[in-house]
């Protein structure tokens, strides 16, 4: 068997042609050679623009075939810039024969193929010049974040856009969204897998010289998480110091405006101050962190910043001006300035971090409402002035995807009514690799635009409360109903996870329920300690409820049964809540609606566990009692307060909010005096009038740090966290009620900040 194996050559270089014959005509010059041709194959690469292109033809021969000689011509494709490889690969048998008639049948096939090869590969270069003409036309960016036009950039080649009619995964109408969304989440996400795998890797050729040099390697996170060198941010060198013009950070274009982002890897401990440099040199003023600093005991980015006061990065001093910790993310104020012997020194800055906090270690979030919010902040919140906003995650390639594809098809959304996630994560991979890392994210993705579509921005202003309830009560046209009512038929459509709710279904624990159809879902129920030698003694009716600043702020409970009195008690004392608020009577129409959980004088025994109830003091509209609970097998104490409303009617709900915002302060008051451990609030199923409370806690809560109110949002949180949170349409207007109460109660907004 002989092998023929031709290298590279140019329409430019003729010398590839020549050695091609050269070689053909050493083999086959020789006389009297039969040449038995079982096999043949060519295959021809291309490359253009960063475009390859593999044609491979391959067919067999069986007669034996006699060759004299073989001259090939030369190809010139000047006017496209081509270059190509060709290989040749013949399996031969040799055997002497004067036979020859078969030179001509060869010499056909050869030249056949040749001629075909060549007339695709004009006409597919010809294609693509036209596409790539196309799309240089529909991707004009705009300049922004204060960037003028003689800034110098990047040069970040773009991908041409796709024509839709010529793709798998076109861009979707938003009307389409939620119906192609149940269609590929079919059969486990098996169509959204198979989109997910469909994207390319890289779509382009590109290198990554810089990040791979010796003196960088160290400056990775991961070594397979490179810069492309077309799109990677350039440092101003250090003098002196070599390659000090590299960080792993690569520019990524938005839906409409070139370089927007700049997506980095999770500074290293020996990279904080080049992260540092390149906040400074960008002119960013915002920095979105989408990772925890540990996750699952390993690091996964280097705290680049001071708790408090300043620390110096460099030349960079950076100072903590302001801190404002919330449930899914923390905002951090930095004033950043130059220091040291620098030239030209110019003016202090001021830079947020906005940190996502709630990302789990494995997976995505549980709902995307968290995300929207956060992204919504970070629009609300970057200047116009300023240059890239940085996105990082540890490897600044996962959730730093999904961040900038979701804030890009919010805008795509805005603007055309319709999104492209193939595509615009196909674009920005040809930027940084493997941007949007797992099927889950991408799924994700589309659940926040989900989101978005069918629900809206539904954050008020205090100030425009007022008119804003007088639409919710203007009667819809065609809708039958006014739109306050239309507002509570979408939270009511949300689907209850009866499948999520396996320990509270078990046939040991059914009869620990009050109310069959409110059950805790298990990602987020109460758990307690199971009983030595018991089994199914860890269930209590009760679900954990993330409130305005932290998570699992209340246990919202189910009022106890009287053989659930010692469980509910284990519970207070295992999650440590020292405030109680009981917002049912213990008989409501001539029915038991909650075990009465205290005695009135004396000690109750709860197994390990004493109360004893120490004071009782009535206010207004409601009753302290001062417990005092005793863990007899631990020989601890610990004191809880109880919070019993009162002014809760049978039917309906209460006159004014007065009542409400009263205890909704006492308890807020309790909590930062015994610290903030979970607040235990129940009513007698534990989702009615303790999911109004828990509503109204959190909006208060917010319209007190920031001015903005989002009911909607709020109450179908709570319903996510447990079925039938806020119950009627009753509940629902009251949330709506005792906020606008309350910000009557202060005219001068100021008074409660």
């Amino acid at each position: 068997d002989i092998l023929c194996s031709l290298g590279t050559f140019s329409p430019y270089c003729h010398s590839g042609p020549s050695t091609l014959t050269d070689i053909f005509c050493t083999i086959l010059e020789c006389p009297h050679i039969t040449i038995i041709c079982q096999s043949l194959s060519v295959c021809l690469s291309v490359c253009l623009s960063g475009c390859p292109l593999k044609i491979v033809f391959s067919f067999s021969l069986s007669r034996s075939l006699s060759l004299s000689s073989l001259s090939l011509s030369s190809l010139s494709l000047s006017p496209l810039s081509l270059s190509f490889s060709l290989s040749l690969s013949l399996s031969l048998s040799l055997s002497f024969s004067q036979d020859d008639t078969a030179i001509i049948a060869v010499m056909v096939a050869l030249s056949s193929l040749l001629v075909i090869v060549f007339i695709i590969i004009v006409l597919y270069m010809l294609r693509f010049k036209k596409y790539k003409q196309a799309g240089s036309h529909s991707n004009s960016f705009r300049l922004t974040n204060g960037r003028t036009e003689d800034t110098e950039l990047q040069s970040v080649p773009l991908l041409a856009r796709s024509p839709s009619t010529n793709r798998k995964y076109p861009p979707l109408p938003v009307d389409k969204l939620e119906e192609e969304m149940n269609r590929r989440m079919a059969d486990d996400n098996k169509l959204f897998r198979e989109e997910f795998n469909a994207l390319p890797v890289c779509p382009i050729q590109a290198s990554c010289d810089a990040a791979s040099k010796e003196e960088n390697k160290e400056k990775n996170r991961y070594v397979n998480i490179l810069p492309y060198d077309h799109s990677r941010v350039h440092l101003s060198s250090l003098e002196g110091v070599p390659d000090s013009d590299f960080i792993n950070a690569s520019y990524i274009n938005g839906y409409q405006e070139k370089n927007k982002f700049i997506a980095a890897q999770g500074p290293k401990e020996e990279t904080v101050n080049d992260f540092w440099r390149m906040i400074w040199e960008q002119n960013t003023a915002t920095i979105v962190m989408v990772t925890n600093l540990k996750e699952r005991k390993e690091c996964k980015c280097a705290q680049y910043w001071p708790d408090q006061g300043c620390w110096t990065y460099g030349n960079i001093r950076v100072s903590v001006e302001d801190v404002m910790v919330l449930v899914d993310y923390t905002i951090r104020k930095f004033c950043i300035q130059q220091v040291g012997d620098v030239s030209g020194k110019k003016p202090q800055r001021l830079v947020t971090q906005f940190h996502f906090t709630s990302w789990p270690d494995f997976g995505v979030p549980f709902t995307p409402i968290g995300m929207l919010k956060f992204l919504k902040k970070v629009k609300t919140c970057n200047p116009q002035y300023a240059g890239p906003i940085v996105v990082h995650c540890s490897a600044g390639v996962g959730r730093t995807g999904t961040f900038i594809v979701i804030d890009a098809m919010l805008d795509m959304m805005g603007a055309e009514r319709k999104v492209d996630v193939f595509g615009f994560v196909t674009r920005i991979r040809a930027q940084r690799c493997q941007m949007v890392q797992t099927d889950m994210q991408y799924v994700f993705i589309f659940q926040a635009l989900l989101e978005h579509y069918l629900y809206g921005d539904t954050e008020l202003e205090v100030t425009s409360l007022e008119s804003h309830l007088a639409k919710l009560y203007a009667p819809l046209p065609g809708a039958g109903c006014g739109g306050l009512e239309a507002e509570f038929k979408k939270l009511t459509s949300i689907k209850i996870q009866n499948d999520k709710m396996r320990t509270g279904n078990l046939p040991a624990n059914m009869k620990k329920n009050r109310v069959l159809q409110i059950i805790p879902y298990e990602f987020n129920r109460v758990i307690i300690p199971v009983k030595r030698g018991e089994e199914n003694t860890d269930y209590v009716n009760a679900s954990f409820i993330d409130g305005y600043r932290q998570k699992d702020s209340y246990m919202a409970s189910q009022g106890p049964l009287q053989h659930t009195i010692e469980d509910f008690w284990r519970m207070i004392w295992e999650w440590r809540s020292c405030s109680i608020v009981m917002l049912t009577e213990l008989e409501e129409r001539g029915q038991e609606k909650c075990a009465q959980y205290w005695s009135s004088d004396g000690v109750m025994v709860c197994g390990d566990l004493s109360i004893e109830l120490k004071r009782e003091d009535e206010c207004e509209s409601y009753t302290v009692r001062d417990l005092l609970v005793t863990n007899n097998r631990e020989n601890k104490a610990r004191a809880v307060r109880q919070f019993h409303f009162h002014g809760w009617p049978e039917v309906g709900i209460p006159t004014d909010g007065k009542g409400m915002i009263n205890i909704i302060a006492a308890v807020q008051k309790q909590q930062q005096q015994s610290g903030n451990h979970p607040i235990t609030v129940h009513c007698s199923a534990g989702a009615g009038r303790t999911g109004t409370f828990c509503a109204l806690s959190t909006v208060l809560e917010r319209v007190k740090a920031e001015g903005i109110l989002d009911v909607f949002q709020t109450v179908k949180s709570l319903r996510l966290q447990r079925p039938h949170m806020v119950q009627t349409l009753e509940q629902y207007e009251f949330c709506y009620k005792v906020v606008q109460e309350y910000i009557d109660a202060f005219s001068d907004y100021a008074n409660f900040k």
